[in-house]
């Protein structure tokens, strides 16, 4: 089903009144639905076997409106209507005068069968039913159903009222009217909808749960801690939550049942559930609904996380570091001048060198302008800014480094230049200097090794632009120093940086999981299953995340992407890494993203 095409819903026919909706099964999405229906006019009727289940999807939608109000979003009235609008009932009968039907019954398919099964005998012929499924066959069950030709799947992002994507899922059975009827539903719910053929995860989750399912395997190889790996993708990619805690939140048994459906159909490895999802759903350890999963919270269904075993040690209790009060700043581009920055404006001595004087001077003008805008938009004083500026020093050579006590290089991403710049910086840096690299893909033990000194070097990831970006990557090698870890770890918080710690290998943590993800999105175009538009609005609007996945790479450069999906290949050898082919043909192209003004899109020359 991977490479179906998807039905272009401009051109269908005029499609279905759907004013009444039947809801079966109360549970948060159940209930969360049944609120942005009646919200918008529509009389719904809410189906659930269990009584409790009903009084409090009533109680809800109470007291849901009843803020609604207080924000002034709803008058009294309007409430009292929507309130009107919503009965429950705990037999399916209750659907005989439904228009559509959505069932959103726990993730069983032999559950979702018979719940179709039964509405066969119960609903109008013409009665369009839909499964809010994510990862179970709509297919199938339009193919078990009497009329395939009226069942779809319709996924609606939790919680429902918040969330503006809606994924309209057709089978090859679906019937065009049935889809443009439910399209066309969506938007007057104020919802984005998008169209998709059926396949386990469709858009959202399909690219979602890969990602999530590598950093449940990131954890359990204990290469990061669960801390760590969450601050690196909300402050390095700007995610709204981190991925064990999402995990937690979407719950750990669920996840494994999506994963298991993706992997079913795609044989992927990075699909096939990480063994701890399985162990801890097996302990009933699924997140917050119990109250322990990645985290241990208040109480079940608590969003608050209380300390356990496993959380991490205050900074007291971390060794001592060395003594650091001037910094050396190798490279002229944009990231070694945003690096010197960040230094100087936390009040180190800065020595900022390039190739020649010439160049340094430059990047410290590049600086100016920086400092100047952060004047100018009242994030800093005048005297402030020329402080920082009096900091920086600009040098035509690695000989004034003498006297600097860490020594960062961010020069070209070039395994054999940053050899030779280490070697450089060991004859010329004093005993007891911290020597950092800030590659992304490199080996830092490889830099390491090219010194008389491997212990004082380490790897300091900073994401550009380094002044605005809050993360950095602490990259150990086998011999780096407990004090050099230390000393990295205090300066990244002095300079207002979050530090989390990682192992010498591919990706770190960021790129490892995020270009897996990116690379799957290209893959969903190539197989033909969705358009870029369609997965970038899915990720911003069901992920929450702030760009899509194709705005992203043409941001960061296909150029730039293709090398590291190339490195994170070699290292890990999984197929599911290999680049994908029309990445590789867009490089080969010269189609490079916003910098040569086309790469998955095109753009205005400036």
């Amino acid at each position: 089903m991977g490479t179906q095409s998807t039905p272009d819903l401009s051109t269908q026919a005029p499609s279905l009144s759907l004013s009444t909706v039947a809801v079966i099964g109360l549970g948060t999405m159940g209930t969360g639905i049944a609120e942005v229906l009646t919200r918008a006019g529509r009389e719904v009727i809410g189906i659930d076997t269990d009584e409790a289940a009903a009084r409090h999807a009533v109680s809800a939608l109470e007291s849901a409106t009843a803020r609604a109000v207080q924000r002034e979003r709803l008058t009294e009235r309007e409430r009292q209507d929507a309130l009107a609008r919503f009965r429950t009932f705990t037999d399916l009968q209750a659907a005989a005068d439904a228009d559509l039907v959505i069932e959103v019954v726990p993730e069983d398919y032999e559950l979702k069968r018979q719940v179709f099964a039964e509405l066969d005998a119960v609903v109008r012929p013409d009665t369009i039913l839909a499964t809010g499924t994510n990862a179970l066959s709509v297919t199938r069950l339009a193919a078990d159903s009497q009329r395939p030709e009226r069942v779809l799947g319709v996924h609606f992002f939790n919680p429902a009222p918040a969330m503006k994507l809606v994924e309209v899922v057709s089978s090859v059975l679906t019937a065009p009217t049935a889809v443009a009827a439910v399209t066309e539903l969506a938007r007057d719910l104020g919802k984005d909808p998008i169209a998709v053929g059926d396949r386990p995860g469709f858009v959202a989750d399909g690219l979602l749960f890969g990602y999530l399912n590598q950093a449940a395997a990131m954890y359990e190889s204990k290469y990061a801690t669960r801390e760590d790996i969450d601050a690196a993708m909300r402050l390095g990619c700007g995610l709204p939550m981190g991925p064990l805690a999402l995990l937690d939140l979407i719950g750990v048994d669920t996840a494994r049942t999506v994963l298991e459906a993706m992997y079913t159909e795609s044989q992927d490895r990075l699909h096939a559930p990480a063994p701890i999802l399985g162990q801890l759903a097996e302990a009933g350890l699924t997140g917050r609904k119990a109250g322990r999963g990645f985290y241990t919270y208040e109480a079940p269904g608590s969003a608050t996380v209380v300390p356990d075993a496993e959380s991490p040690a205050s900074a007291d209790e971390l060794a001592a570091g060395r003594t650091v009060t001037g910094v050396g700043v190798a490279g002229s581009g944009t990231m070694a001048s945003g690096i010197a920055e960040v230094f100087a404006k936390a009040g180190y001595k800065v020595v900022l060198a390039a190739r020649s004087l010439e160049k340094a001077e430059k990047a410290k003008a590049r600086i100016a302008k920086s400092l100047g805008r952060s004047v100018d938009k009242g994030r800093m004083s005048a005297e402030t800014r020329d402080a920082a500026l009096a900091a920086i020093t600009p040098a035509g050579s690695l000989d004034a480094f003498a006297d600097v006590d860490l020594a960062v290089e961010a020069v070209a991403e070039d395994l054999a230049v940053k050899q030779e710049l280490f070697r450089t910086l060991d004859k010329v840096c004093k005993p007891g200097a911290v020597l950092a690299t800030t590659t992304s893909s490199l080996p830092v033990v490889a830099c390491a090794r090219a010194t008389s000194r491997p212990q004082d070097v380490i790897g300091m990831h900073f994401f550009n632009p380094a002044p605005a970006m809050k993360l950095v990557e602490v990259v150990r090698t086998v011999l780096t120093a407990d004090d050099v870890h230390a000393t990295v770890r205090s300066v990244c918080t002095k300079v207002r940086k979050h530090p989390v710690d990682c192992g010498d290998r591919a990706g770190f943590i960021v790129n490892a999981l995020l270009f897996p993800y990116l690379n799957n999105a290209i893959k969903m175009v190539e197989e033909h299953y969705a358009t870029l538009d369609d997965i970038d609005a899915a990720m911003k609007l069901g992920g929450g995340y702030p760009m899509g996945p194709f705005e992203l790479l043409d941001v960061v450069g296909l150029d730039v992407s293709l090398a590291i999906e190339k490195v994170l290949h070699a290292e890990f050898r999984d197929p599911g890494l290999a680049p994908s082919p029309l990445l590789e043909h867009l490089v080969a192209a010269g189609c490079l993203g916003r910098k040569t003004g086309r790469g998955f899109r095109e753009y205005a020359r400036r």
